[in-house]
C-alpha cells in the first residue's frame, strides 16, 4: 500500500535556492544600469545568507522605485519605517564599501 506524502508546509531548501535565483535575476533586470549594477551585484553577495524573512524584506524593496531606493541606500532620504530594517542596513553598508563596485570597473 502507498501512503501518500505529507505535504509540508515548510518551504524546502530547493523552494528557497529557486526563490533566491529569481530574486537575483529581478535585481540585476530592474531597467536602469545604475540600479542593476547595484542590487544585481548585492543580491549575489548577500541573499544567500539571508533567512525567509529577510528574503520577503528584500523582495518588498524591490517593488520600490529606483528614486527612492537610491535616496535610501546613498542616505539622501530615511526610508519609511516598513523599509528601514536589517536588509536596507546591509544594503546600504554594501553600497558605501568602495570594493561592492570596484570589481564591476568603477572607481
Amino acid at each position: 500500500m502507498n501512503v501518500p506524502a505529507q505535504a509540508s508546509h515548510e518551504p524546502t531548501e530547493t523552494q528557497f535556492e529557486i526563490r533566491r535565483r529569481r530574486l537575483v535575476f529581478r535585481s540585476w533586470n530592474r531597467g536602469t544600469q545604475e540600479s542593476d549594477l547595484i542590487l544585481g551585484s548585492f543580491a549575489e553577495a548577500s541573499l544567500t545568507d539571508f533567512d525567509g524573512n529577510q528574503l520577503d524584506r528584500f523582495e518588498a524593496l524591490l517593488d520600490c522605485s529606483d528614486p527612492d531606493l537610491f535616496d535610501w541606500m546613498f542616505g539622501i532620504g530615511e526610508p519609511p519605517v516598513q523599509h528601514n530594517h536589517d536588509v536596507m542596513r546591509r544594503l546600504r553598508d554594501f553600497c558605501a564599501a568602495p570594493r561592492s563596485m570596484r570589481q564591476y570597473g568603477y572607481s
